[in-house]
């Protein structure tokens, strides 16, 4: 069959038509993703970079010399932050500061108040299945500030 048996021609509008909507397609769904990831992005970690680089090593050696280690997870409504010393005792700080979030966007971020059982920090929060982050800030009984992130996984 030849194209004088089916009466179609392609023609140089059809063409046309081919790559303006196919390009279409790709500046649309590039715009509608630039667009979420600038309306998604958190901001500034830091106001000055280079003098948080300065004093990066500094703080750095002040928590490691704590020696504790952060663990957390999360069951039943309940996320658990534990602190433990070098011994692996529970710590007990004088302040505790935490924002639980998504890696991706701060829309379901949440600051809980955590409160020390004894053993460890516990604070009441549903929370979707996947990945979220405690950004978490420590004072020491002796003032040293301990920030870390903590990776927590929930499954359900």
């Amino acid at each position: 069959m030849t194209d004088a048996d089916t009466g179609f021609r392609l023609k140089g509008w059809h063409v046309l038509t081919g790559f303006v909507g196919a390009f279409g397609i790709i500046v649309t769904v590039n715009l509608v993703m630039a667009t979420q990831a600038i309306r998604t992005f958190p901001g500034l970690e830091t106001k000055n970079s280079y003098v948080a680089s300065q004093e990066f090593d500094d703080r750095r050696a002040e928590q490691e010399a704590l020696g504790w280690t952060i663990f957390a997870d999360w069951q039943d409504g309940m996320v658990h932050l534990s602190i433990t010393d070098k011994a692996g005792d529970p710590v007990r700080v004088t302040d505790l500061h935490a924002v639980v979030g998504r890696a991706t966007h701060v829309a379901d971020d949440v600051e809980p108040v955590f409160a020390f059982d004894g053993t460890r920090y516990e604070a009441p929060l549903e929370l979707g299945a996947g990945n979220w982050n405690i950004r978490m800030t420590a004072i020491a009984e002796d003032g040293t500030e301990f920030r870390q992130r903590v990776i927590l996984h929930v499954k359900r």
